[in-house]
């Protein structure tokens, strides 16, 4: 696309063009003085949607999930000082789990740029360690540029966030429009494709390891290599774990899948990892929520590493084949080096892999995922969400916040297909399901869209609800209501002898807020559950709504826990499957 204009636009109309020709199909924020020149324009785009959310965090929450369910580049736009500095949290999430947004951001004018002006703030300085690269636009000729070499670093190589951030006097300014602009980034130029010598290794030990597994990450799914990692899988026959980052990156329903590693893994998932021979790690990055104690991690496995960011390579774990490039690359090379060496003797890896798969069977035979009902009549959290997810089934999204509901939802929703989980990984952001499931479902309309959200993570973002109601945004939400802080209060009962200090959000008996009369104070539909009789028609009655954001209120009770569990520092080897109860390998079957 090509638009040139010999008439003199602002530069607050040269960002609209821009944006507008980088195909921008909607931007989260809200005004303040130092963007507010954007804005006028922005009025009579035809093209650019704007929503105007109800904090900014929500605005880069928001850019976030519309990045996560479409696949395209998200837009957050703020003004300057505690707009700008509002926008931090979501940036430091994208940052953490490689989520491509663009923030758009207000400055005061240039000449009072490091005098303390009202309003202003150094967000370039501030947002420099948790940006993939930031840019303050000093010329209104400037910012086509700015703006294409943004969404080009965002949505390339390992994506991940970029600010521009614009002086009002240079929004204000007078330029030229066109478009494309020429782009000017020395250095920047990710490696796609993987060397073939250590692909060919890389291969060599995938045919002949006697205990392989294939550790899959958020990677695998922004490189959009689910089909070829599902042909890799069945072509080795070597088990799959999909972290947090990759659920439905691989079948849950698939045989060959263990489920998700780490602190609250499967154990199978687990101790496949600890056990292995081999492991190769396809766009992962060995974060201590998967690996425990580091240094007890998977002590027989050599590593091969495949990421697209050389950074991470060793970075943790020390990787015996380093592989950098782009995972659907990576993977597809994979398959094609493997068929080289085993041809297709099918027979032969089943004969390899038959001990290592009757042990792995056995534990999951041995301590499947499960719960048990509450004996005090509560309703159970895990019945609630596994619920959710067999009656919205498997092309419905769902979006979590962080804790122990996020982990449920991980563990007891069959994820069948990629991009049908979201949710804060790295950061582990309280407040991101609201605001992430209304991008997610700007995104992909068509799609059921529920956030499974804690009352502790619900009442830090819900004013996106009004947002939503207003924007014709009907997104579900399932707040799982058990009266505290979950996953706090369960470190509580396990490693500071009950002593509830500041967990307690007086939700539960005193209703302080009561989330049904929330609900319907922002223009949704209030409903509420607190019988496991009820769970399924209450479930069916938010599905039938579908004109309104539907918020339901299910009071569960507030001792389950999330199990199994890895205690944070300790090693794998010491996973519980449930409270003292760990499991115990027999290394002959195990």
């Amino acid at each position: 696309m090509t638009d040139s204009a010999s008439t003199p636009v602002t530069g607050a109309q040269s960002l609209v063009r821009s944006l507008e020709s980088a195909g921008v199909e909607v931007v989260f924020g809200i005004p303040g003085g130092a963007i507010l020149p954007a804005y006028d324009p922005l009025y009579d785009s035809t093209t650019v949607r704007h929503v105007l959310v109800r904090h900014e965090q929500g605005a880069g929450h928001a850019a976030e999930g519309y990045a996560q369910a479409t696949g395209k580049v998200g837009v957050c736009m703020a003004t300057s000082g505690p707009g700008a500095t509002n926008l931090v949290t979501p940036i430091a999430d994208a940052y953490m789990d490689s989520v491509p947004i663009v923030a758009i951001t207000g400055q005061v004018p240039s000449a009072a740029i490091g005098t303390d002006a009202f309003q202003e703030a150094d967000i370039c300085g501030i947002t420099m360690p948790i940006t993939k690269h930031n840019i303050l636009v000093k010329s209104a000729d400037e910012i086509p540029q700015a703006i294409a070499e943004a969404f080009h670093l965002a949505s390339t190589g390992r994506p991940g966030p970029v600010l521009v951030d614009l002086p009002k006097d240079v929004l204000q300014a007078q330029t030229t429009f066109s478009w494309p602009p020429v782009m000017d980034l020395p250095g920047y130029r990710p490696t796609l494709h993987p060397h073939a010598k250590q692909v060919r290794e890389a291969a060599r030990l995938l045919t002949s390891s006697k205990k392989p597994v294939l550790y899959v990450g958020g990677g695998v799914l922004k490189a959009h290599a689910s089909a070829e990692l599902k042909v890799l899988a069945e072509l080795t026959g070597a088990p799959v774990v999909t972290t947090l980052m990759a659920r439905g990156a691989f079948p849950d329903s698939h045989p060959q899948h263990l489920g998700m590693p780490g602190m609250h893994g499967t154990v199978a998932a687990v101790t496949a990892l600890q056990k292995a021979d081999l492991i190769v790690a396809l766009g992962a990055r060995f974060d201590d929520r998967v690996t425990g104690n580091l240094a007890s991690f998977a002590p027989y496995a050599t590593i091969v590493h495949a990421d697209i960011d050389p950074a991470e390579i060793s970075k943790n774990r020390t990787a015996d084949v380093p592989i950098v490039g782009d995972a659907r690359e990576v993977i597809a090379e994979l398959v094609v080096a493997v068929q080289a060496e085993k041809g297709s003797d099918a027979t032969a890896t089943q004969e390899r892999l038959a001990s290592w798969w009757r042990q792995l069977n056995h534990t999951l035979e041995t301590y499947p995922l499960g719960y048990e009902e509450h004996s005090d009549g509560t309703l159970a959290p895990q019945y609630v969400i596994k619920r959710i997810g067999e009656i919205a089934g498997p092309d419905a999204l769902y979006v979590a916040g962080v804790g122990q509901h996020q982990m449920w939802a991980s563990q007891f929703i069959s994820y069948e297909k990629p991009y049908t989980w979201l949710n804060s990984g790295g950061a582990g952001t309280m407040g991101y399901a609201v605001p992430a499931a209304m991008g997610a479902k700007l995104g992909r309309p068509e799609a059921t869209v529920w956030a499974i959200d804690g009352d502790g993570c619900f009442q830090m973002t819900n004013q996106e609800l009004a947002t939503c109601a207003l924007e014709g945004i009907p997104i579900k939400v399932a707040v799982i209501n058990n009266g505290s802080l979950g996953m706090v209060r369960q470190w509580q009962t396990l490693f500071y002898e009950e002593r509830y200090s500041n967990t307690d959000l007086k939700t539960h008996k005193q209703r302080i807020p009561d989330f049904v009369k929330l609900a319907d104070a922002m223009g949704c539909v209030g409903l509420r559950c607190e019988t496991a009789a009820d769970v399924d028609a209450t479930i069916h009655k938010a599905m039938a709504i579908n004109d309104q954001p539907v918020v339901v209120d299910f009071v569960v009770g507030k001792d389950a826990m999330v199990w199994p569990m890895v205690a944070a520092g300790t090693s794998n080897d010491e996973i519980m499957a449930a409270r003292d109860v760990r499991p115990v390998w027999d290394e002959d079957s195990v």
